[in-house]
């Protein structure tokens, strides 16, 4: 199950344990083809150990600058609430997973 997350519920969602975090926009077409992918992965993951989560970069700005987002689709891996490491642009499934589980 993938979760959306936004300024009001970040922390809160993210202060403990591993969350992989899409921020995404709309309008974005590199961020609609990556979501088949997000959806298959949250499939694959098990949920208590990794939540994927999306943040609309349009309706969270604070969260886009927090985290530096210049670039979309970016997605950061938050672990305990903080920042472990960010990869930028659509990327496949496997090379997404190893990410995920690289904390």
């Amino acid at each position: 199950m993938i979760i959306t997350l936004d300024e009001s519920n970040f922390d809160q969602k993210t202060s403990s344990g591993v969350t992989l975090v899409d921020f995404y926009a709309d309008w974005c077409g590199p961020c609609k083809r990556m979501t088949p992918v997000l959806e298959s992965l949250a499939k694959t993951l098990i949920p208590d150990q990794i939540q994927v989560a999306k943040v609309n970069v349009d309706h969270s700005p604070s969260l886009s600058a927090k985290y530096g987002v210049r670039s979309i689709p970016m997605f950061a891996l938050i672990k305990d609430g903080k920042l472990v490491n960010t990869l930028i642009g659509s990327k496949p499934e496997g090379e997404l997973l190893a990410f995920a589980t690289s904390s």
